[in-house]
């Protein structure tokens, strides 16, 4: 291999302006990169699989996949992850394909992650660095953008290392330290006030939501989640539900931020549909932290709506990870409704089986492109949401005609006469929206009672 000039890491320290150190990760992915992966026992997926995905990674990112190539072993090579001949391999072909980078399906300890970048001279991302990359891209409102950031910072604080080493060469006295460990300190206590600062925001952000969720829960309408895999179709099926417009793109993580939209059942009741960040097999811890008040959303929600992929190959695969996620963030015993998505790219006479917690699930076959089965979806969410209402007969004075309104939009009619002293109303409510009716039903015992 020629000599090439030391790496420039793509996840590196930007300038440092008025005391104030910038995050690591830039937002611009490198152009072309060999993907690299490893065949384990303990590999929860294959590697094929996986490598695909990291493949429909890259690409969402922006980078062009030269080649890939893969190694079968028992262990990882605690320095270089991969043993040394497939390292020479690696960096043969980055040289042969003109690539500006290696990204290596497995997070990389820092140690990994400096060795092989010396070996193959150039910049090398794992798949937790990629992640972020496109989350960085990707995050638009104020409350992503300070997540990322988290994330960004807690991934750079082990790495700072070796992305100040050409500063670590200058001499010190055995007295004093040496500029690039003075450099490296200066840096990484910076780093680390800049992360107290990035927490405390976002606990103030996750403080806000909270009270938005109280409020929605005492005054507003019952909440249902997206949830899913990446590129399921959760942001398409909310635009055909709500009627929006809002970006939807065949790509991992198209959208990132957290929408809500409201959407009317059939028996007319109103729900609040709210998107969530897509799910992905072995999502970094960093991120799952970093997201807390943004999955939060999903835990506390009346009700998931779990789209799934079903043209994927791996769909089971899928959904188990969703279901693992879920139950990381405290909203796996919250009650599901299965959207089976994409059946227009389905073969007719397919069926899919599906397996554990998730066929235990009602489920609905739909297609948030051409509408199939959206009116059935529909109805399964109002079944669904009924279970968890309390049934009420009232009859409501007909000066009170702000609770028949009240019952009409959170509610569902089952039956509603007029008789003389007001509007007799049957069905369901919110429990959170009973309380004024079961008063009315208290006065009116008491007045039988009389």
């Amino acid at each position: 291999m020629t000599e090439r000039n030391a790496p420039n890491t793509q996840i590196q320290m930007t300038q440092i302006q008025d005391d104030k150190p910038m995050s690591g990760l830039l937002s611009q992915a490198p152009q072309r990169a060999i993907l690299v992966g490893v065949e384990m026992p303990e590999n929860e997926w294959p590697v094929q699989e996986s490598m695909d995905e990291l493949e429909q990674l890259a690409s969402t990112a922006g980078v062009t996949c030269a080649d890939r190539i893969v190694q079968k072993m028992e262990h990882p090579h605690p320095a270089t992850l991969l043993g040394t001949g497939k390292v020479k391999e690696v960096a043969e072909l980055v040289e042969f394909h003109d690539c500006d980078a290696a990204i290596f399906d497995l997070e990389l300890k820092p140690v990994q992650h400096r060795n092989l970048e010396r070996e193959l001279g150039v910049p090398v991302l794992d798949r937790t660095a990629l992640i972020l990359i496109i989350f960085g891209q990707r995050a638009r409102t104020r409350e992503g953008r300070l997540q990322v950031e988290l994330a960004q910072i807690e991934y750079d604080l082990p790495r700072l290392a070796r992305q100040w080493s050409h500063l670590s060469r200058q001499r010190g006295s055995t007295q004093q330290r040496g500029e690039g460990e003075k450099q490296i300190e200066v840096d990484r206590r910076m780093l680390r006030r800049q992360k107290d600062q990035l927490e405390e925001e976002i606990e103030q952000v996750r403080a806000q939501r909270q009270l938005h969720r109280d409020r929605r829960k005492y005054t507003g309408a019952p909440v249902v989640a997206l949830v899913g895999y990446t590129n399921a179709g959760k942001s398409t099926l909310l635009n055909r539900l709500a009627g929006t417009q809002s970006l939807a793109e065949d790509k991992l993580f198209a959208t990132l931020d957290p929408m809500t939209r409201r959407v009317r059942l059939p028996g007319g009741q109103e729900i609040l549909l709210t998107d969530t960040v897509g799910f992905v097999q072995r999502l970094p811890t960093t991120l799952v932290a970093a997201f807390r008040a943004t999955l939060e959303e999903a835990s506390e929600a009346d009700l998931l709506l779990h789209v799934v992929d079903a043209s994927h190959p791996h769909v089971l695969r899928q959904i188990e990870v969703v279901e693992q996620v879920l139950e990381e963030t405290g909203a796996g015993g919250l009650p599901v409704v299965i959207a089976l998505n994409k059946i227009d790219q389905m073969p007719a006479d397919m069926q899919l089986h599906l397996e554990g917690l998730a066929a235990k699930m009602p489920s609905v076959r739909v297609s948030a492109i051409d509408g199939t089965g959206i009116d059935a979806l529909l109805r399964c969410i109002s079944d669904a949401l009924i279970r968890q209402f309390v049934e009420l007969d009232v009859l409501i004075p007909y000066e009170r005609g702000d609770l028949v309104a009240l019952f009409h939009r959170f509610g569902t009619i089952d039956s509603e006469e007029y008789e003389e002293n007001g509007t007799h109303l049957h069905g369901h409510i919110p429990a959170n929206h009973s309380g004024p009716f079961t008063a009315f039903q208290h006065r009116l015992a008491a007045v039988k009672r009389a």
